[in-house]
């Protein structure tokens, strides 16, 4: 799927903001006049072009806000933030730039801006995380106990982001909704400075421990989404993590080892890539000439705090399910897009290491849904997860309509 760039990762990056539309995180016209201005490849003219357009949403945010608007001023805040998001986005092959707080920044200030302005209740919370504390935002249905989806993203996502993608949905659905950021992602990594860690039960059992002090959580029904990379961390933590009461991998990945990612690039003999510094040379000549590359390794040593090409391939290493999936007792839904660009074939080497009650569907083409972690078709997504949710908990749909 090509939007507007024959670059795959603009494309898919404009696809992703795109998509947040159905949820109040963009309109088409604003996203495609944007993406007309920018110039194919180029990370700075990237960041200037949606840097412009959600300058221009935060000012008719709060000149709606001033004007008593509340609608318009939610709307708008909520545009703006995800546009934020979408400009800072390329930036992190200087960690020490200063574009990168200050976007970010304008981003959560944003989305907060329009939770004082929404009707339902949303709280901002802050889970005690190993003597720092991890940034969230919990999403309350009503004052009842009800069950709980609790998610996280992956590589590169936001907090805020998470609301667009899945809490919405949730919320329409009668479910309560826990999004947060983990190290390597967010706050946690931009202002606490903690990278990315592999064993992912270490932050997923404080933040359940959180939720067992809430009285409006069910706390038998207490479900964990990772997205994108967060499809391999998810996994993890439910392996060890037993109080969850079902697991959903979006989409599934087994493995997220930067050096074997490097082996299925290279064309010439791998023994050649154990010398660290004939790998590092292979991967910036990729880089020079391939924009996603060049980000992935960029936000990998960003978000892994890497020196260099090699200490990303050390730290991703242990990045891996092999035996570790079949301890998961849960109930476990793996995701698979057709034509994912990122996880191909990620999504059946994970079901196939499972040893608990599992459900494999696969979203393809035909229904618009075939990209990475199903952008383009977020309400198809919500519609078909949310349905295997309410079977596995065994919550009764029409109770959960608000």
């Amino acid at each position: 799927m090509h939007l507007i760039f024959n670059d795959q990762t603009f494309s898919f990056e404009l696809l992703r903001t795109l998509s947040y539309a159905p949820y109040g995180g963009a309109d088409i016209g604003e996203c495609l006049s944007t993406a007309y201005r920018i110039k194919e490849g180029c990370f700075d003219s990237w960041y200037t072009e949606w840097r412009k357009t959600a300058e221009r949403m935060h000012r008719l945010a709060v000149e709606s806000r001033d004007q008593g608007n509340r609608v318009s001023a939610r709307e708008f805040y909520l545009r703006a933030s995800n546009y934020y998001r979408t400009a800072e986005f390329f930036l992190h092959g200087d960690p020490q730039d200063p574009r990168i707080l200050d976007t970010w920044g304008s981003s959560r200030s944003t989305f907060r801006e329009a939770l004082r302005l929404m009707e339902g209740r949303v709280e901002q919370v802050e889970i005690p995380y190993e003597g720092a504390s991890l940034p969230g935002y919990l999403y309350l249905a009503d004052q009842t106990p009800r069950p709980v989806l609790i998610v996280h993203g992956g590589f590169d996502s936001t907090g805020e982001e998470l609301y667009f993608e899945v809490a919405a949905a949730a919320l329409q659905r009668g479910y309560h909704c826990l999004t947060f950021e983990g190290p390597g992602q967010g706050a946690v990594i931009r202002e606490q400075r903690i990278p990315f860690r592999h064993d992912w039960e270490h932050v997923v059992t404080p933040v359940i421990d959180y939720l067992l002090s809430r009285p409006e959580v069910d706390t038998e029904r207490i479900a964990l989404m990772g997205i994108s990379l967060g499809g391999c961390l998810a996994p993890r933590a439910a392996a060890f993590e037993h109080r969850l009461a079902a697991c959903i991998a979006n989409d599934g990945l087994f493995s997220n080892q930067f050096g074997e990612m490097g082996r299925k690039l290279h064309r010439g003999n791998d023994a050649d890539l154990d010398d660290p510094a004939y790998m590092d040379r292979f991967i910036r000549g990729l880089m020079a000439h391939h924009t996603g590359v060049r980000w992935a390794i960029e936000n990998g040593m960003f978000t892994y705090q890497a020196a260099s090409v090699a200490e990303l391939i050390d730290k991703t290493e242990p990045v891996t399910l092999e035996g570790v999936a079949h301890l998961i007792e849960c109930p476990v839904l793996v995701c698979d897009a057709e034509a994912d660009h990122f996880f191909a074939g990620q999504p059946e080497r994970l079901y196939e290491a499972l040893a608990c009650p599992k459900t494999f569907m696969r979203f393809t083409t035909e229904e618009g849904a075939e990209e990475h972690c199903h952008f383009g078709a977020l309400q198809y997504f919500n519609h078909r997860v949310f349905e295997w949710l309410d079977r596995t908990l065994g919550v009764e749909a029409a109770s959960t309509a608000r």
